[in-house]
């Protein structure tokens, strides 16, 4: 049974992630220990809350320098909702605070015109190049989005304008939607990325 090593920010929706390991015959397992991130086959960031209590967390325990050298040495990881947002180099929802810094590019709230927080579904367009990601519809519940991702394949969708739905570089992938709560679509790319070695 594939392990998955769950990193928790102090707010995340721990629950419904491991139930959706769990339904793919995965066994999650939650991870405070940058060792054990460092080894680990599988990892997992999820985020529900803001981004500069989530880095904190993160720097407390040394889980930022573990998890900025495995995904520089593209071993499979996956982070959704703040996870995602904790990639880039910064947030507008944290004025001042670093994050992990994969990506130059920083992360800003969608414009006053469109309803804020986004809530429900909403279509995900992937690039041509995408290998893991498709086409399809997501749950999403966001304030903040980032709107580029360079070096990176990119699948966008449509609140105000094109932003990063999700986005993938090698064995690692960040959503802003939530795939644990996007039924068949959400399940079908945790297992495509469960299967990677």
């Amino acid at each position: 049974m594939r392990q998955v090593r769950i990193v928790p920010t102090g707010t995340a929706n721990l629950a419904s992630v491991a139930a959706a390991f769990r339904r793919l015959g995965a066994e999650p397992v939650l991870c405070e220990d940058p060792a054990e991130v460092a080894r680990a086959s599988h990892v997992m960031l999820p985020g529900v809350g803001a981004f500069g209590a989530a880095v904190a967390r993160l720097r407390e325990r040394g889980l930022d320098r573990a998890l900025r050298d495995r995904i520089e040495a593209d071993r499979p990881t996956m982070a959704i909702c703040v996870g995602h947002q904790l990639l880039f180099a910064e947030s507008e929802e944290s004025p001042g605070v670093a994050g992990l810094g994969i990506l130059e590019a920083g992360v800003g709230r969608f414009p006053a015109h469109v309803r804020c927080p986004q809530f429900g579904w909403n279509e995900i367009e992937a690039g041509e190049d995408a290998l893991l990601l498709e086409e399809g519809w997501a749950y999403f519940a966001n304030s903040y989005r980032a709107v580029e991702a360079p070096g990176w394949r990119v699948a966008t969708a449509e609140h105000g304008g094109r932003f990063v739905a999700a986005m993938e570089r090698g064995r690692v992938i960040g959503c802003q939607f939530h795939p644990e709560l996007s039924g068949a679509y959400g399940a079908a790319l945790l297992s495509r990325w469960l299967e990677l070695s």
